[in-house]
């Protein structure tokens, strides 16, 4: 069945399944229950509404996508963060959150149809059996995977497999053919991508995610950056959108002092339960700044309202996403899941930063273009300061609930440097492309660190030319003289950035953009 079908059905069928829903809802409250005989008419009720739809419609019906889409659709009537994850998806959600997964241990990006190895995490098994940066893998059991439209999804379908079980890869290095078997293992998902000094004073770690490891990733990389000398920190939360509660606490745990409160939560089947600082914070005497944009959300909200909160650190960016919920995952039988909103989260002044929901969920996952339409991200929207959402912090701060967490210095997106051209040649890629080509076929490795690359490497007018030409015949994307001129600086900006991260991964990458980023900037001007 079409998705323009499915799209005319729902509708009529999710006015049952709400009811459906809020039945089993109530039964997930109470384990050990099942559903009463009051409960099984509507069950009945929704399998005569599919047999129909089977038998008399004018499309074939696929029963189970109908059935999937139909439960998402009636989750996101109750609110927009309940959600209905079928099995064949379960795994992929899981590994975010682990923070691991059964694979290879590769980087890869695919031009010209081939697959192309950029990197080879340390102590892989990609790495145990001699799988090196720029090999090309072109066969996979025995079937080749070059020149045959291949994708990501693709590529991750042929590696990725439990952990312990073989592939076997045909490895192209430079004209020489290689047969490697690789047993896949556990391979990390770092959520600390990028950490190191800024200045002898100041540094920097940049957390993506909140898996189940990340709280140890930057425990351990807050006692490397001090070991260098960090007084002063620059934790940035940006485009982080949330992860798994208990590590958001764990690492609030080291930075404010034993005894304060973290996050409190409470819902209608939740009594309410407020979690504290348990431990002497090893960063007690780091001065703290956190950055925060419109895609921070969820668990690096309770972050970033526990220090604005405590009155611990500064927060400087935008405003972030408001998802103030929690969700609790729910096996079902069939090895799907349904992660039910079962609370809310409260900073510890009693804001909830959970933003307004009307029903409508595409508005709703719009709201960034939405802030983006009225102007609130080039500047404060004070209409969001409203009176019956004021709270004050212990020393005498005034903050603000109901739709995320408000930056105390805010800075506006910078859209300086930009055009149109220079848009297309992000989305196509072309920047990674070519610096994957620049590093495979220079000697560029020669930098001994990417602090010494950063100060005196240059994108020169003959790289730039190389460059648009490379985009021009690759992608199409014909060389126009004056985007050209107007977005130059982002341009070279985005070419160093990318051989930064084909030589130093995330931490040479994000290094360069430090530089001229003004979030960055303006907190380094805070510490002054």
């Amino acid at each position: 069945m079409n998705n323009n079908s499915n799209r005319y059905i729902l509708p009529f069928i999710g006015s049952v399944l709400i009811v459906v829903g809020i039945l089993i809802g109530f039964v997930l409250s109470k384990p050990g229950s099942t559903l009463s005989s009051s409960s099984g008419k509507y069950e009945q009720k929704l399998a005569d509404v599919i047999q129909i739809l089977e038998q008399e419609y004018v499309d074939t019906v696929d029963k189970e996508a109908l059935f999937e889409e139909t439960i998402s659709e009636m989750l996101h009537r109750l609110d927009p963060h309940s959600n209905y994850i079928p099995a064949r998806d379960l795994q992929r959600m899981s590994e975010s959150i682990e923070g691991k997964f059964g694979g290879v241990g590769v980087r890869f990006t695919i031009i010209n149809d081939t697959l192309n190895i950029t990197n080879v995490v340390d102590g892989s098994p990609a790495s145990q059996v001699g799988v090196k940066q720029f090999d090309q893998i072109i066969a996979v059991e025995g079937e080749s995977i070059a020149d045959v439209g291949l994708t990501n999804k693709r590529v991750q379908e042929l590696l990725k497999g439990e952990e312990g079980t073989a592939v076997n890869v045909g490895i192209l290095r430079g004209s020489k053919k290689i047969e490697k078997t690789i047993i896949r293992g556990m391979v990390p998902i770092e959520s600390v991508n990028a950490s190191f000094m800024m200045n002898d004073e100041v540094g920097y770690i940049r957390l993506s995610t909140f898996s189940k490891q990340s709280d140890k990733e930057f425990y351990l990389a807050s006692l490397d950056l001090m070991s260098k000398g960090m007084k002063k920190l620059i934790f940035d939360l940006r485009y982080n959108g949330g992860g798994v509660m208990g590590t958001a606490v764990n690492i609030v745990d080291a930075l404010i002092d034993e005894g304060l409160p973290i996050v409190s939560t409470k819902g209608k089947n939740s009594p309410e339960k407020t979690l504290y600082a348990e431990n002497a914070p090893i960063l007690a005497d780091i001065e703290l700044v956190i950055l925060i944009n419109e895609s921070s959300a969820s668990a690096s909200e309770i972050v970033a309202g526990a220090i604005q909160d405590n009155d611990r650190g500064t927060i400087i960016g935008r405003r972030s996403f408001g998802k103030g919920l929690v969700q609790q995952d729910i096996n079902l039988k069939d090895g799907s899941n349904l992660r039910l909103t079962v609370s809310r989260y409260y900073t510890p002044t009693g804001r909830c930063i959970q933003k307004p929901y009307t029903g409508d969920y595409e508005e709703y996952m719009m709201d960034e273009y939405s802030r983006y339409e009225n102007g609130e991200l080039y500047e404060i929207d004070s209409s969001l300061f409203v009176d019956s959402l004021k709270y004050t912090t212990p020393k005498g701060k005034t903050v603000y609930g109901g739709g995320g967490i408000m930056p105390d210095i805010f800075v506006p997106l910078d859209t300086t440097n930009n055009s149109t051209y220079f848009r297309r040649l992000r989305y196509a890629n072309a920047f990674a492309d070519f610096a994957y080509n620049y590093v495979r076929f220079s000697n560029i490795h020669d930098w001994g660190s990417f602090k010494e690359f950063e100060e005196g490497f240059d994108v020169n007018d003959k790289m730039l030319t190389d460059f648009t030409t490379y985009a021009s015949e690759q992608y199409d994307i014909s060389y126009n003289a004056a985007q050209f001129d107007a977005a130059k600086i982002r341009i070279i900006e985005n070419i160093k950035t990318e051989i930064a991260r084909q030589i130093w991964l995330e931490q040479g990458a994000f290094y360069i953009l430090n530089q001229s980023d003004k979030e960055v900037t303006r907190a380094l001007e805070y510490f002054k």
